[in-house]
């Protein structure tokens, strides 16, 4: 069997050749994109005995699946036969081909396109790790765990104790010291690293929550932090509601096109680093769905910070009584985004012009939308505000103001 093994390749080689040979080019590329397997599946006592081998032919998943069970069969006797010529001038046993699934490790496997892959789950966790923070915060673990899952009914690890809840209460409360204060994230019962994301969702949510964490500065940043890695896998937490005064967070899931935009907005934030701008981009980011006023109101302001931050990193000084439109005029004058030295013989200059012209102009529609359908202004009963299409629309328009201000003002520094 050794010497065959060692043959395999070139006989599954000149197999193909004659396949090719004959234009069955589906066998012949069947051969040459598998991973063969020798495999001694039986033996025959009859006249002397004579050992059965399987030659398995393992395809990709996706491949192995594209095959009518029936084309299979035939694909499979078709390879046999151009094998039998072969095999016989080496050995008496008996060989068939099988073709099968190959086993293809995909460590992501139980995560599917909308949920939280396994290696966001891990920099979320690690970063809890780095920056030692107590996952229960005010609650004892019991307490904390009792929120997201019903340890009366999960196994304990110690045959002393009937349940989850027990266990845990003796070896992280009666006995502090028995367990390490991470043991949370390697416990196979709540499974956070590779169960489902709602529940891994959900204990970041409670991570976050009022009562678990009063401290509503510590609360925005951890928010801050998990939402930048959430934000790839299409997820944020997103502020429900308020409990004495402090935000309720929960999961959304939010649109890919708004996504890229909160991302190119944060790069300018860092580029002018620009703090206030950054909280700015959180309200943008959690509110643009679920109260557009909020979010087109926000825009605004985004636009004045950053218009005022580059201003001020020119030392140009900005009285507080200036409205959007003497404000971008301002800037658009500083930084010279309208310029003036574009030959008319220049090939599309007046087109240059008013592209620049218009990007300044955006910001006095944007103040002017703002002040009909944004925050801050009392409504009557009948009003209707804008739904969350128009305010990503706001969004976006904010976002290619001050991304190509931004632009110019580092080539102008």
């Amino acid at each position: 069997m050794s010497d065959l093994a060692d043959k395999l390749e070139s006989i599954l080689a000149t197999a193909t050749e004659m396949l090719m040979t004959e234009g069955n080019t589906r066998a012949a590329e069947i051969l040459q994109t598998s991973t063969p397997r020798l495999e001694e599946t039986g033996y025959d006592n009859w006249n002397g005995g004579t050992t059965i081998w399987t030659i398995f032919l393992l395809l990709a998943p996706t491949e192995y699946a594209k095959i009518k069970e029936t084309h299979r069969k035939i694909l499979e006797e078709e390879i046999n036969n151009r094998l039998k010529p072969i095999l016989s001038q080496f050995t008496d046993d008996w060989y068939g081909v099988t073709i099968a699934p190959r086993l293809d490790h995909n460590p992501e496997w139980r995560h599917s396109k909308n949920n939280v892959s396994r290696s966001t789950r891990q920099n979320i966790i690690d970063g809890l790790k780095i920056d030692n923070i107590k996952w229960n915060g005010k609650l004892d673990e019991v307490e904390f765990l009792q929120r997201i899952f019903d340890l009366e009914h999960l196994p304990s690890d110690d045959s002393r104790f009937k349940n989850a809840a027990r266990d845990i209460w003796q070896h992280r409360i009666n006995n502090p010291d028995d367990w390490p204060d991470d043991w949370i994230f390697d416990d196979s019962r709540f499974n956070l690293l590779n169960g489902p994301s709602d529940k891994f969702l959900k204990f970041l949510c409670e991570i976050v929550h009022p009562v678990v964490r009063p401290d509503r500065n510590e609360t925005l940043k951890l928010v801050q932090d998990f939402n930048e890695q959430l934000r790839k896998e299409g997820w944020n937490l997103v502020e429900e509601e308020k409990i004495g005064g402090r935000p309720r967070f929960v999961p959304k899931q939010i649109q890919l096109d708004g996504g890229r935009s909160i991302s190119r907005a944060r790069s300018v934030a860092d580029a002018l680093e620009a703090g206030w701008m950054q909280k700015e981009i959180e309200r943008l980011e959690n509110w643009v769905d679920r109260d557009p006023a909020l979010a087109i109101g926000t825009a605004k302001e985004l636009v004045e910070s950053c218009c005022k931050t580059i201003l001020s990193k020119r030392g140009i000084e900005v009285p507080n009584n200036l409205d959007m439109s003497d404000l971008t005029k301002k800037l658009t004058k500083e930084l010279k985004l309208v310029p003036e030295g574009i030959s008319d013989e220049a090939k599309g200059a007046e087109t240059i012009r008013l592209i620049l012209r218009n990007l300044s102009a955006l910001t006095k529609y944007l103040a002017e939308l703002r002040g009909l359908y944004g925050s801050g202004h009392g409504r009557d009963g009948k009003h209707r505000g804008l739904e969350p299409r128009h305010a990503r629309l706001s969004v976006g328009v904010a976002v290619a103001f001050i991304d190509f201000v931004t632009e110019t003002y580092k080539e102008r520094c």
